[in-house]
């Protein structure tokens, strides 16, 4: 197996691309190998590793059919949904909570008063 070509921060050659600039470009890795890779040194810590694929070799983005709209649309509303109230929040529930705001967080002014 051969070993990938590293190259420093900022300094790769034209015809490389992370996966996050192939998609600014509509493009994809279209299942090939990671064919080099960045390394930006850090202060006493492993450096920072950012993987390269060929352009020439990446495939166009696929498009967005009318089912795979649906499918999304159906998985963003599912998480606005509380699972502990069942009402719709209005926005996407923090992961951190696993509710929404006003269950994670009840107000003490509308829970009765012990005397």
């Amino acid at each position: 197996m051969a070993a990938l070509p590293v190259f420093r921060w900022r300094l790769a050659p034209d015809g490389y691309a992370t996966r996050r600039q192939l998609r600014a470009r509509g493009l994809r890795p279209g299942g090939q190998c990671v064919a080099a890779q960045l390394e930006r040194p850090r202060r006493r810590r492993e450096p920072l590793v950012a993987y390269l694929y060929r352009v020439d070799l990446a495939q166009p983005v696929r498009p967005m059919t009318p089912s795979r709209w649906a499918a999304l649309a159906k998985a963003n509303t599912a998480r606005r949904i509380c699972p502990q109230c069942r009402t719709d929040a209005g926005y996407v529930i923090p992961r951190s909570l696993g509710t929404c705001v006003p269950c994670a967080y009840p107000d003490p002014a509308d829970s009765p008063r012990s005397v």
